[in-house]
């Protein structure tokens, strides 16, 4: 049985509780909700896998309450000191070569030389990791490979019965993953594109080397960040991209004024803000495919987004989510 739970100080000491024995707490944090385990529980943190049915070859990201508590675990070179500096607590991962001292679990970081690693922003997520006193190892609190949740029903509709806690601390303000960046060496390696758009790193950093094709993300050995499986951010119904108009059997996410015809709408944003469609995303995508359903209607047809800042995360997860399943 899973516990919902208000995220205020008893909801957060029962979370930090259950954390300490080996428990799975989902939780709030500015991006999406996380899944969270002790980072230095094996067991724990194996458990992550088992809720969600994950590839264990796919890492985990880390979150801490400080940049000097990330310096414990990996490597800060010039670089991600100075993106720490200008982005931490925030929505940027940075992937880090692991100190020979780290005691974070090996399964966390898929058995490679490197770490994934963040200090959130939201004020829940920072009183949990405060009253655990150490590293949460979270990715998104969903199934592999589905829409990620962005408030506490989405993670009960997915993962109840599976975890202990879900803290509900109200709608994720951002509303994308996190960003995920490769800094251990130059020019660092955008691995996931999200909430911290890629022209705000580069004004920080300097050039970024572009991710490849989504394709050459699974084709890797192993995977050097969270979100690189082709297939994944999947509805159940199909996804049909860059549509212009939709007809009576497609739902329609919509950017901007959404042509008429469709079976059924879903608007991201009626202004073209991206910053709002990014918000709305994944509830959007939810919405359409429940609902799609339930109508019997045959897929969800995905409005052209614009590829730049928080588009370049968009469409991300729109391709993902209309990758072939296998």
């Amino acid at each position: 049985m899973t516990t919902l739970l208000a995220a205020d100080a008893a909801g957060i000491a029962e979370a930090a509780r259950l954390l300490a024995g080996g428990g799975l707490v989902a939780f709030p944090t500015e991006t999406v909700y996380g899944l969270g385990a002790d980072a230095l529980n094996d067991r724990a943190v194996a458990r992550i896998f088992e809720a969600k049915g994950r590839p264990h070859f796919n890492p985990l990201i880390c979150h801490y309450r400080s940049v000097e508590d990330v310096a414990h675990d990996v490597v800060l070179n010039d670089t991600a000191r100075r993106l720490a500096d200008h982005f931490w607590p925030g929505a940027l991962t940075l992937v880090l070569p692991r100190r020979e001292t780290s005691h974070i679990a090996q399964l966390a970081g898929a058995g490679l030389e490197t770490l994934a690693v963040r200090v959130p922003a939201h004020p829940v997520a920072q009183a949990l990791l405060e009253a655990l006193d150490r590293p949460v190892a979270a990715p998104s609190a969903n199934r592999s490979g589905q829409v990620s949740p962005t408030n506490a029903a989405h993670v009960l509709d997915g993962l109840a019965g599976r975890i202990a806690l879900v803290l509900d601390g109200g709608a994720s303000p951002v509303g994308l993953e996190s960003t995920v960046l490769d800094v251990t060496g130059a020019p660092p390696v955008l691995l996931r594109p999200g909430g911290v758009t890629v022209e705000a790193i580069e004004a920080v950093a300097g050039p970024v080397r572009r991710p490849l094709p989504i394709e050459a993300g699974q084709a890797r050995g192993s995977l050097r960040s969270p979100g690189l499986l082709v297939s994944h951010y999947a509805p159940e119904l199909t996804v049909r991209l860059d549509a212009r108009m939709a007809g009576p059997d497609e739902a329609l996410l919509a950017f901007g004024p959404a042509p008429a015809g469709a079976g059924l709408t879903f608007q991201l944003s009626e202004s073209r803000d991206l910053v709002e469609a990014a918000a709305r995303l994944f509830d959007g995508l939810r919405t359409l495919d429940a609902d799609g359903r339930r109508k019997g209607l045959a897929r969800i047809a995905a409005m052209p987004v614009p590829d730049h800042g928080l588009g370049l995360a968009i469409n991300d997860r729109l391709r993902r989510a209309a990758a072939p399943r296998g």
